[in-house]
């Protein structure tokens, strides 16, 4: 027996409106926009439709801080992905996507379908997906649930990515309490496009059809976009059936099928769209509103694996491996044979309309008409109450950290076994990284780089974001992630290009998380402008909150970078025995929200790590240049850890070893002061490199060596470690954790 709807009125006494995520207010908003009491099908379309993760309605006052435009720029913020200008005709479309809330719920299929999704946003434009990213948070791994989580997860997303044979090239994985009950899941695709290609969203032309392609319409995900826009509860955890199931052999079908109308049918075809968040009803209304037109859907029509669905459970269902086509009226044939050539069904559900509404008709009557714009568009922009954390004042008044060390040796092995820098070779080694023959650098490096077939060129890309900085200081450390993002970029031969960015916060009901994301959002724009990286596309995740704990403020910023001539392409390990080692940057006793604090204290506080952003461009600009004019042969951003870790790091590779000298204290070693490179040089180079980079602070410390030893001294004291016991520690510390 069919489920009966609740009618308009019982909707309105008994508050059922609440139950779907909104407010009294917006719901009086509603009927006064549609002037009467909307009906169950349209009171579910408004309430995903106005989510945050749809409508960003609590964000958008801080997105709009964010630079959007450059010469750079083909495409910014406002479709499936951004896309950046790299020459030869050719762009490249990125974009980063978090599946959060149903990673915890489901790991598996959360981190999968979040793959999947991404994807489906980068081919939409037109553009082949080349690789993937992907950006991990998890609490500590002393406990089972946790392992269970990292290890469903990572295979989530190695599942879905082989199977497609998009491959899987770089990353980030940290670890913290904050995240135990809200890991953070994000994925980010970067695609390969020739500008004449790029597609739109839009549905126009009255008349023309509106065609259905992929999968079959199931009652998964439902409700998938409200769910994502509420805090957790133990309760909540249950949810499993707002959580999609995904089928990348389907999507492989859908990527292909798509790409050949875009790129063999164009002159057919007026607009695609992913079917993602908020599933059949977010692409159809977008596609309308942004072309100023209006819809009729049939829902009779849509291809159902589940029987008695009702219009409400179609419009809602987040299945996955589903686009939607809008072509030009009579060529419906054309596009049937095409995704019958792949297996695939397409139908068409409806046709552009002249009245600016969109229309639902089920067993031959109307079961929502509402205007377009008030989906797509109408949803109430709060500006939220914005107040500074009591924590920010006490950690800005707070006498500098400074680490009381008994043994030199003892603290840098026990940096080495820390999840967050360990090796994350048992993680990334479940992702296929070689698929399509074109990856340049895998992963491990500072950021991976692939090759531009039929080109001189190679993209560089990394994902980035050290949350505890932003913790301590949110402006500071928002800054600090892009600034980071862009080192590794240039560390590995590129010139940064732009950015996507995954905001992931918690409540931003609550005034403090709020300012949070707005103090973030000033120092993301801030180092954009003056690194010339603007955002191209991104994501808000908010409620990232488990029983009114939220997480750490976490804007992960995905980076993507133009090596010029892939002769560029450098990486962190050290080259040759008897090559310079420089170390470029200040180092200072920076050691608020560093890995040394955590590891010694169990917490972190005080001030974050300072950020210049004129000496960071400075430093970035000579090092790239260096790099360019063929001076370099190795090169490694200071990041977590500081100066050890960047020295282990740079040894592990081949072998080698390294005597340095420095002139600060050795507890210094550990010091995460910023825009810092480690780089090496050929002795009958130096000359030439020190005259090229006068302009940035460097310093010449040591020298590389055959014997696989770590010398470091200063005039008062000095220290030695084996490079293979080092990186026996630094290799096993995650497995032995997930035992």
């Amino acid at each position: 027996m069919l489920n009966v709807e609740p009618t308009a009125e019982q909707i309105e006494a008994k508050q059922l409106y609440q139950e779907m995520g909104l407010t009294t207010e917006e719901y009086q908003l509603i009927c006064s926009i549609i002037k009467r009491k909307p009906n169950y099908t349209e009171t579910g379309l408004f309430s995903v439709m106005w989510s945050e993760h749809c409508s960003y309605k609590n964000s958008k006052p801080v997105l709009r801080k964010f630079p959007t435009t450059g010469k750079q720029v083909l495409q910014g913020p406002g479709e499936g992905a951004g896309i950046v200008d790299i020459g030869d005709g050719l762009g490249v479309a990125f974009k980063v996507e978090s599946h959060n809330h149903p990673s915890y719920v489901e790991p598996y299929q959360g981190a999968a379908t979040g793959v999947g999704g991404i994807i489906r946003d980068v081919f939409s434009m037109g553009a082949r997906p080349i690789a993937m990213l992907n950006s991990l948070r998890f609490g500590e791994v002393d406990n089972a649930y946790t392992k269970y989580l990292l290890n469903e997860v990572v295979a989530g997303i190695a599942g879905y990515g082989n199977s497609i044979g998009i491959p899987t090239v770089g990353g980030e994985v940290q670890f913290d309490p904050c995240y135990a009950k809200n890991p953070l899941v994000n994925a980010m695709c970067v695609g390969l496009i020739e500008k004449k290609d790029i597609q739109k969203g839009q549905a126009v032309g009255v008349g023309n059809p509106i065609i259905y392609v992929g999968a079959k319409t199931g009652r998964d995900g439902i409700h998938g976009a409200t769910f994502a826009s509420a805090e957790f509860s133990e309760e909540g955890e249950q949810q499993r059936s707002a959580v999609q199931v995904g089928d990348p052999f389907m999507e492989k079908l859908l990527l292909e099928a798509c790409l050949d109308v875009i790129h063999n049918h164009a002159d057919i075809l007026v607009g695609i769209q992913d079917m993602g968040a908020a599933g059949l009803v977010s692409s159809s209304s977008e596609m309308a509103s942004k072309a100023g037109s209006g819809l009729e859907l049939v829902m009779d029509d849509v291809p159902v694996r589940e029987s008695g669905m009702s219009a409400y459970e179609m419009l809602l269902s987040e299945s996955q491996e589903r686009m939607l086509l809008c072509v030009k009226k009579g060529h419906e044939q054309e596009i049937y044979d095409l995704f019958q050539h792949y297996g695939l069904e397409a139908v068409v559900i409806g046709h552009v309309t002249a009245d600016k509404l969109y229309t639902i008709k089920q067993h031959g009557k109307v079961v929502a008409s509402v205007p377009v714009d008030s989906l797509a568009e109408d949803a109430p922009v709060y500006h939220k109450p914005s107040t500074e954390p009591a924590r920010f004042q006490a950690f800005q008044r707070e006498t500098a950290y400074l680490p009381e060390i008994t043994s030199l040796t003892e603290t840098w092995k026990q940096l080495l076994t820390q999840p967050t820098i360990a090796s994350k070779k048992a993680i990334y080694e479940q992702y296929d990284y070689q698929v399509r023959t074109d990856t340049v650098v895998t992963p491990g490096s500072d950021a991976a780089v692939i090759r531009v077939r039929g080109t001189n060129k190679g993209i560089a890309m990394t994902t980035d974001c050290n949350s505890r900085y932003l913790y301590l200081d949110p402006k500071t450390g928002g800054a600090i992630a892009v600034a980071e993002a862009a080192r590794n970029i240039v560390a590995s031969g590129g010139k940064p290009l732009a950015i996507t960015d995954g905001l992931n916060f918690g409540n931003p009901e609550k005034p403090e998380i709020f300012w949070e994301l707005e103090q973030a959002a000033d120092g993301i724009s801030a180092a954009c402008l003056k690194l010339d990286t603007p955002v191209i596309s991104g994501n808000v995740s908010l409620y990232n909150e488990t029983d009114g704990t939220g997480i750490y403020p976490t804007p992960v910023i995905g980076m993507v970078g133009l090596v010029e001539d892939l002769k560029h392409v450098t990486t962190q390990a050290f080259k040759t025995a008897g090559d310079s080692i420089y170390l470029i940057g200040d180092t200072k006793a920076e050691f608020s929200g560093s890995e040394l604090q955590k590891l010694f204290t169990g917490k972190i506080s005080g001030k974050a790590p300072a950020l210049d952003l004129d000496t960071e461009a400075k430093h970035q600009t000579a090092v790239l240049e260096a790099i360019q004019a063929g001076l370099i042969k190795s090169a490694h951003d200071l990041a977590e850890g500081g100066l050890a870790v960047a020295l282990t790091e740079a040894a592990f590779v081949n072998g080698l070893g390294a005597d340095v000298h420095v002139d600060f204290d050795l507890a210094w070693l550990f010091s995460e002061s910023q825009s810092r490179f480690l780089v090496t040089v050929a002795p009958e180079k130096e000359a030439a490199f020190e005259q090229l980079i006068k302009a940035a602070k460097f310093k010449k410390i040591g020298v590389v060596t055959e014997a696989a030893i770590i010398k470091v001294a200063n005039p008062q004291n000095k220290i030695e470690l084996a490079v293979e016991e080092l990186q026996a520690l630094w290799e096993g510390a995650i497995p032995c954790l997930l035992k």
